[in-house]
């Protein structure tokens, strides 16, 4: 079986002959194309296909945005960068909103400096800007992914994120969120309300898109969202596209690569295909040995091996260890992909990609 043959054989249920490993380079490839390491526009090239083939990993997914958000004439989105500081300021009849993100070159990565809602009175023109849009499908980069990947891998998309975890990963942040929840919960709501309206005409547009698997990518940890947020403004949402997206014949995804413990067993009750990007110890909280009692038995788990892993801060005995504790799990129970959880850092080592795979294939599935 190649790559993609392992994959599709794990969504559909089956059983492959060995247990897939793939790994994302996204976080690590974009930090080579800033260190000059890699031509611009690498990630979005045939020759990144090709880095997968020479490390011997399937690729992984790496899923985009299939649609562009068109604000009506009585709202004027404004970007920019200012130094370290990417800026956009929505400004709508009823108010301007801005959000900036500054860039961290030690990290390659960037931070929130200013969410749009920090008070009650942002609400108001994060609600118009999102009850005066309409959605267009965007799919070329679906369509070259499907037409250039292969055996490498399958075609995922992202659908936008439920209305509370969009505020939570970009708009607010989860100590804003907490405030406006207790101080203007009528008004919490409402934003919530306009928010999802928005949200299930772009969610309808990635269902329909060229991909072969939809990903809700939530960015779901235990401690900050919890049970109680789970259950009053995620689980409704993300039970209706787990149907929408199995009625359309493809494979619904959740991105969940926080802490596990006490909201896995929930977030997999609404259906998802595949719960991915599992973090276990020693960086997440949760065992090798118990992730998959945690989880429905037709539950697909996709993870395992943490991303700091890669990098030199741990030795190679230690990696090779967690390496084959992780296998013991995955060729002895279905319905696992063995997969860096979530990316392969920027001071990865390309050596332990490759030692993932020598291990993955020297190991025979005993079901």
């Amino acid at each position: 079986m190649n790559y993609r043959d392992r994959i599709l054989t794990v969504l559909q249920g089956g059983i492959p002959d060995r247990i897939p490993w793939v790994a994302d380079f996204d976080y690590w490839a974009w930090s080579l194309e800033r260190r000059n390491l890699r031509p611009p526009g690498f990630r979005q090239s045939r020759e990144y296909l090709d880095w997968h083939r020479e490390l011997n990993t399937g690729f992984y997914l790496q899923g985009y945005w299939p649609f562009r958000m068109i604000p009506d004439s009585s709202v004027t989105v404004e970007e920019g960068q200012d130094g370290d500081f990417r800026y956009r300021r929505v400004h709508t009849p009823v108010g301007t909103i801005e959000e900036k993100w500054q860039y961290l070159w030690t990290s390659f990565s960037e931070a929130p400096y200013k969410h749009f809602v920090e008070s009650v009175e942002d609400l108001k023109p994060l609600r118009y800007w999102h009850e005066h849009v309409h959605y267009v499908p965007d799919y070329e980069r679906a369509e070259w992914v499907k037409a250039n990947v292969g055996d490498l891998g399958v075609t995922l998309v992202y659908a936008p994120r439920s209305p509370f975890m969009q505020l939570v990963a970009e708009y607010a942040g989860i100590a804003n969120i907490v405030n406006l929840w207790l101080e203007a919960p009528d008004e919490f709501n409402d934003t919530l309300d306009a928010i999802r309206h928005a949200h299930d005409q772009a969610a309808a547009i990635s269902v329909a898109s060229p991909a072969e698997c939809i990903m809700i990518p939530e960015n779901l940890s235990a401690e900050m969202v919890g049970r109680r947020f789970f259950e009053d403004y995620l689980r409704e949402y993300e039970t209706v596209w787990n149907a929408r997206i199995k009625a359309a014949g493809k494979f619904s995804f959740v991105h969940m690569d926080g802490t596990l413990r006490g909201l896995i067993g929930p977030v997999a009750s609404t259906g998802f295909t595949v719960i991915e990007s599992f973090t276990p110890q020693p960086v997440g909280n949760v065992g090798i040995e118990e992730i998959r009692s945690m989880v429905p038995p037709d539950t697909i788990l996709w993870g395992g091996m943490p991303g700091a892993l890669f990098s030199p801060v741990y030795s190679d005995e230690f990696f090779d260890a967690h390496a084959h504790a992780m296998l013991d799990v995955m060729t002895t129970c279905p319905h696992f992909v063995l997969a860096c959880a979530d990316q392969v850092p920027p001071d990865g080592l390309a050596q332990r990609v490759k030692r993932v795979a020598e291990i993955a294939e020297s190991r025979e599935i005993r079901m």
